[in-house]
């Protein structure tokens, strides 16, 4: 898992936005936002003022439960993605174990690699497993980050906390997300 945020911007428009709902300078506003953010999503909404690009690498396996949890909670409007084409590139060359998240069985890539080799699409991917490497950019904002970071940073899946953490040591804001109080669910 690999996770680089690539370019964060909006924080002086979520400010201003906030001084016009406060009626009062944009100076007094940074300590009136981190008081928001220990209230909750809905007083905290000028977070999705302040959007965030980032490059993930993770496996096919979390790229799934991603995708869910991100329609599972009707966060269509927070992130958008655009990714590697497994379509465009599975046939270019063997894959090697750089490939995968953990180390696969031999087995298991001569057979991928067979299928790359005679050029049959449908079988390897078929039989790619869920720790294939899948690389997306994904464009989202601060609010949907505190939450997914709230509900996934002690995830069962490792991949989950992982993203979580790199996440939080790399964004610009720290004050937005040092008043997480994640939700342990698997101890």
């Amino acid at each position: 898992m690999k996770v680089s945020v690539l370019h964060e911007c909006g924080y002086e428009y979520g400010m201003l936005g906030l001084s016009l709902s406060y009626n009062k300078g944009i100076e007094n506003m940074p300590k009136v936002a981190e008081a928001l953010c220990r209230r909750g999503d809905e007083e905290s909404k000028f977070l999705r003022h302040i959007d965030v690009w980032m490059l993930v690498t993770g496996p096919w396996l979390w790229w799934k439960q991603f995708m869910e949890y991100r329609l599972g909670n009707t966060m269509s409007d927070d992130w958008e993605t655009q990714s590697s084409s497994t379509m465009h590139t599975i046939l270019k060359g063997p894959l090697t174990q750089k490939n995968f998240e953990r180390p696969i069985h031999l087995d298991v890539l001569n057979r991928v690699n067979a299928y790359i080799e005679c050029k049959d699409f449908q079988s390897a991917t078929d039989h790619l497993p869920g720790g294939f490497l899948y690389t997306r950019e994904i464009k989202t904002n601060y609010q949907a980050i505190r939450r997914i970071i709230r509900q996934r940073c002690y995830h069962k899946l490792p991949e989950w906390r992982e993203f979580c953490a790199q996440l939080m040591e790399q964004l610009e804001h720290q004050e937005f997300i040092s008043d997480l109080r994640p939700v342990e669910v698997y101890p």
